[in-house]
């Protein structure tokens, strides 16, 4: 019985997963476009100081900007949005399986291979050159090196 209920919470748990609510109030809770997106009005149209044109002419041009802004914004998404987002769904689903079926599986059979060839390595250098650097160091810790100063 115990085991039964595990396995449903587990069903229950993969499938939130995927079918999980989404904040349809905050759409960037992780702030991915904090920087790249803001773009108001007094960010691309200024007048300076002397050069005004009419207050209308002023209040219409932000009204134009800000309404054509968000509509163009919903049509594009309500057209390219779903269709994109099947393309990216795709790609990373691609980079997930690359990254899980071919990087990683090799990355560990080079390094099970390379830690082989490392212990191989390591005996050569014990055996060979071990003995070579340390009969070398015997020969030169007699050498007596004497500095005088000749007038």
């Amino acid at each position: 019985m115990a085991e039964e209920q595990t396995e449903l919470e587990e069903r229950i748990i993969i499938k939130d997963q995927h079918t999980k609510e989404i904040d349809l109030v905050n759409r960037d809770p992780k702030h991915i476009n904090e920087d790249v997106v803001k773009v108001d009005f007094e960010d691309v149209i200024a007048e300076p100081v002397g050069t005004y044109s009419f207050d209308g002419v002023w209040k219409t041009s932000y009204t134009t900007f800000t309404v054509s802004k968000y509509w163009c914004y919903r049509l594009l998404s309500a057209i390219l949005g779903i269709p994109l987002a099947v393309v990216w769904g795709f790609l990373f689903a691609l980079i997930s399986f690359c990254h899980i079926w071919a990087v990683v599986p090799c990355i560990k059979s080079y390094l099970i291979e390379i830690q082989c060839v490392s212990r191989i390595y390591s005996l050569c250098i014990h055996t060979f050159c071990d003995p070579f650097f340390e009969a070398l160091s015997k020969i030169c810790s007699n050498v007596r090196v004497a500095l005088r100063k000749e007038t």
